[in-house]
């Protein structure tokens, strides 16, 4: 993927979440909306997104498209991160370098505004330009990926990891299912938002499991030697909340 491509998306992806995503008439619970957009819109590498559109291109798809599918995704790691960040959790008071949800919106809002977000997405899924079977496809790809099966076991295997020393192949059960499950679930959407054949999805799967070994080795390195200036969030968080990383 090219350079000038990647920045494609990513200007396209920031536009389409600013302008067409979240954009409800004023309501009484203005606050969740708001607060939904904050972190929404706070900024990233939109990884994920980046996929979901290269791969439905590879696939022959138009890109542009796979952009409701992009956001769902988008918006279900923006509520993994909203709750990583409460006091429960990491207790965290920086992401994307702003402060995080729970310190502009409070505890319970913070709370509500991921529950919103993960709600949110599989809004984006149903009303996607695509038929009913692709749509129920994806339905079924993002929730099993980002539920009990993928991230958020992940999440808990995390948590129970703390403190303690780990085996290789527990690091890689919480790796596979906190990290790899959405990055999995990007590039099968996108094989599923170009019209790709189930051949094509396998493929895209053994892909993703390799990357999303790589990108998480590289993010444990980067809690240790980089800054919070180039992170956008505090480093040593890892260390500091216990946590079995490849480092």
């Amino acid at each position: 993927m090219s350079n000038n491509r990647t920045e494609e998306y990513i200007a396209f992806m920031e536009d389409y979440l600013a302008n067409q995503c979240l954009n409800y008439p004023k309501v009484p619970q203005q606050t969740i909306i708001e607060s939904m957009k904050y972190s929404l819109l706070a900024g990233g590498k939109r990884l994920r997104p980046i996929f979901v559109l290269d791969f439905c291109r590879m696939c022959g798809g138009d890109w542009k498209a796979a952009a409701p599918f992009a956001a769902a995704l988008e918006m279900i790691h923006t509520y993994s991160l909203i709750h990583d960040d409460l006091p429960c959790m990491d207790n965290d008071d920086l992401r994307r370098g702003k402060p995080t949800n729970h310190k502009v919106y409070g505890e319970a809002v913070a709370v509500l505004s991921g529950d919103g977000l993960l709600t949110e997405a599989f809004t984006m899924l149903a009303c996607a330009p695509f038929s009913a079977e692709v749509r129920i496809r994806a339905v079924q790809v993002l929730a099993q990926y980002a539920g009990a099966l993928g991230m958020v076991g992940g999440q808990v295997l995390d948590i129970q990891s703390e403190s303690r020393e780990c085996t290789e192949q527990e690091v890689l059960n919480i790796q596979e299912r906190k990290t790899g499950a959405l990055i999995k679930a990007a590039c099968v959407l996108g094989v599923l938002a170009g019209g790709g054949s189930e051949e094509q999805i396998t493929w895209a799967e053994k892909f993703t499991r390799h990357l999303g070994l790589a990108f998480q080795i590289r993010d444990d390195i980067l809690d240790v030697t980089s800054s919070m200036e180039v992170l956008g969030k505090p480093v040593g968080s890892d260390e500091k909340n216990g946590k079995a990383t490849y480092v």
